[in-house]
Order: C-alpha cells, then sequence, then structure tokens
C-alpha cells in the first residue's frame, strides 16, 4: 500500500454497492446468497472500487431487528454510494428492486452483473 495515499492525500476511491437476495426459504440458501454477493465484491473491489456488502457485514445480524430495520438502514447505506451493483437474480429480491429504484431516483448509476463488467471497469477508471 502507498504509505502516503493511505496517510492523507486523497484517492477518490468509487464506493460500489453490492444489491442481490439475502433472505431465502432456509439457511442453506441465504448463506449461498451471502457467497454470490462477496463474490461480487470480491471481483469489484480487484476492479479498483470499494464494495460495500451488506451481505456479509450483517450476516450474524439476522432476527436482531425487524426486517424493516435493516431495509432502511441498507438504503441509507446505498444513498451514501457511488453507484450501485446488482447481483444475479436481483429482481427476484423486493429488497433489491426497492435498492435499484432508490439509486436510480437519485441518479446513482446502475450496473448489472449479468452483463459481466466491464462496464464497472471502465466507470471505475473514469
Amino acid at each position: 500500500m502507498e504509505q502516503t495515499a493511505f496517510l492523507g492525500r486523497s484517492l477518490q476511491m468509487k464506493v460500489i454497492y453490492i444489491a442481490g437476495p439475502y433472505r431465502a426459504n432456509n439457511s442453506w440458501d441465504v448463506e449461498r446468497n451471502i457467497r454470490v454477493a462477496e463474490d461480487l465484491a470480491y471481483r469489484a473491489a480487484e476492479l479498483g472500487a470499494v464494495p460495500l456488502c451488506p451481505h456479509s457485514m450483517f450476516r450474524f445480524f439476522d432476527r436482531t431487528q425487524t426486517d424493516l430495520f435493516w431495509l432502511e438502514g441498507t438504503a441509507e447505506l446505498l444513498r451514501r454510494c457511488d453507484a450501485i451493483l446488482m447481483g444475479p437474480w436481483w429482481s427476484a429480491s423486493v429488497g433489491s428492486c426497492k435498492e435499484k429504484e432508490i439509486a436510480e431516483q437519485m441518479g446513482i448509476p446502475v450496473f448489472f452483473a449479468s452483463g459481466g463488467l466491464h462496464d464497472v471497469e471502465q466507470w471505475i477508471k473514469k
């Protein structure tokens, strides 16, 4: 890591929100959803963006608050990001559909993993 960048010089790193299904019928499928999101987060980091992945951030907080609390909280995190990356099966998730809607309303760029990450890479390089 370049020390001068960490110690004060701004890198202007872009933060990309990872969206996709979290909830599922059983814990195995929830874990699978988390792993898919983590894979996307890792790929975004490889391209140079800082991924914000609520799936892995809150995986052990299940049922500690209401669903509404988590949906509102993750929507607030999204509002603070530079872009959103929609994972596979995002359209099957009520939360992800709402996140996409919020991003569009705020003018936050929306990317879709299903088309590959070339567009994300180009956006990061801008």
